[in-house]
């Protein structure tokens, strides 16, 4: 099943950012293309091989050459009328006096009055595009919406459950080579105890069980731990609810080899357990040790 969605309304009322917004969730989006070329683009295939079709979103509006409302509703009935088609249309409404606000804000001329006001453009506009809001099947009134809004209320309309999946990557690393770059949120782990201080545990690495005994016999592990784990429970979904396609949480201690590593580890565990599907990876887990020399573990 191919899904279409026609993207109009009036001039500055977020097409852009709609369109943007789909194409983060994995549409295929055009804009403001030719009306004869409409049903061309939208019936050729979007899958390659094996892949599933994607859906596909066509901006259009006033800037479309040979725009016409009545043309693009009887498109539309076209498309809906085909086997394997699924074709709906988005319009986008806003007030005159915000679109004019808005207008002035950028500095941007409007399509239908590039030598008049911005005023008298928009209110011919919205006389000819009354036919295609009347006929629309979803209507977004954005005179109130900052953008991140629009985006927000599109993400949840038409988000995918696959696609809508934020990839989740729990990373350890050493600070001593630098905190790793793209790093959304990083915990320091220096505050534990170090098993690099114990000749027998030195060689071992944060996967090894005495390595994980030895830091957890830290007085202040179980709450600082436990803390992160609720915080990052109570975070990552909200960084799902706006859209965020990747969230990257980093561990560091010194050397990248002992308290980050098993910190990492059970944090990712407990994320599993929360429903997510993590990623683990341990930058600096064959990298020689390069723990500070200055460096003890608490109490010694």
């Amino acid at each position: 099943m191919t899904e279409v969605l026609i993207v109009t309304g009036m001039a500055g009322a977020g097409k852009t950012n709609v369109l943007k917004t789909l194409e983060d969730l994995g549409w295929e989006t055009v804009d403001n293309i030719p009306l004869s070329l409409l049903g061309r683009v939208v019936i050729a295939p979007t899958g390659g091989g094996s892949e599933p079709e994607r859906p596909i979103a066509v901006g259009l509006g006033t800037g479309t050459r040979d725009f016409d409302p009545e043309t693009v509703i009887r498109h539309v009935e076209h498309l809906r009328a085909r086997a394997g088609v699924s074709a709906e249309t988005l319009f986008l409404d806003c007030s005159g006096s915000e679109l004019a606000r808005r207008y002035v804000e950028t500095r941007r001329r409007h399509p239908l009055a590039t030598d008049r006001p911005a005023a008298e453009g928009i209110a011919q506009e919205r006389t000819l595009l009354a036919p295609l809001r009347a006929a629309a099947d979803r209507l977004i009134d954005t005179t109130r919406m900052r953008p991140n809004a629009l985006a927000q209320q599109i993400r949840e309309a038409f988000v995918r459950e696959a696609q809508g999946e934020t990839t989740l990557t729990v990373e350890s690393f050493g600070f001593s080579r630098g905190v790793p770059t793209g790093a959304d949120l990083v915990f320091d782990m220096r505050f534990l105890r170090n098993p690099h201080w114990d000749p027998a545990l030195r060689p071992l690495t944060g996967r090894d069980a005495r390595v994980g005994a030895y830091i957890a016999a830290d007085p202040a592990y179980d709450e600082a731990v436990g803390r992160i784990e609720e915080l990052l429970l109570l975070l990552l979904p909200r960084y799902h609810a706006e859209g965020k396609p990747y969230v990257t949480v980093a561990f560091g201690c010194t050397g990248g080899k002992h308290r980050s590593v098993h910190v990492a580890e059970r944090v990712a565990g407990r994320l599993r357990d929360g429903g997510f599907s993590p990623t683990i990876r341990h930058r600096d887990l064959g990298a020689a040790p390069q723990d500070a020399p200055g460096e003890r573990t608490p109490g010694q």
